[in-house]
């Protein structure tokens, strides 16, 4: 399984971005993971095939993760970006046990 982010950059406080992920087939089960320097890397956001969500409490309201499925594609839409959600934004992908990673995206949020 390949996997392909694009989005990111750097956005003033409030301000919005969208992640895209790509992958090179139908999965499961895909989501968005974060990770700051010298911190554990933590959930964002999952959504199933069948389309149910989980957020991370500190995205909840502020977060959406959808999906297109004919594209093999997953979205997370991030309103109001708070200087804390600075971080790298990896992809993530589970499929048949295992677990696949795209390449991180820096998500930069300051003014």
């Amino acid at each position: 399984v390949q996997l392909q982010a694009s989005g990111g950059g750097l956005v003033q406080p409030g301000g919005s971005l969208r992640l895209s992920c790509a992958a090179s087939r139908s999965i499961n089960v895909m989501g968005w993971y974060r990770q700051d320097p010298g911190k554990q890397r933590e959930l964002v956001a999952s959504i199933t095939k069948g389309g149910s969500t989980n957020y991370a409490d500190s995205v909840k309201g502020r977060f959406t993760i959808s999906k297109d499925n004919a594209k093999n594609t997953v979205y997370l839409q991030m309103n109001s970006l708070k200087p804390e959600d600075t971080a790298v934004y990896y992809c993530n992908a589970r499929y048949w046990g295992r677990e696949y990673w795209g390449k991180g995206t820096q998500v930069t949020v300051s003014s």
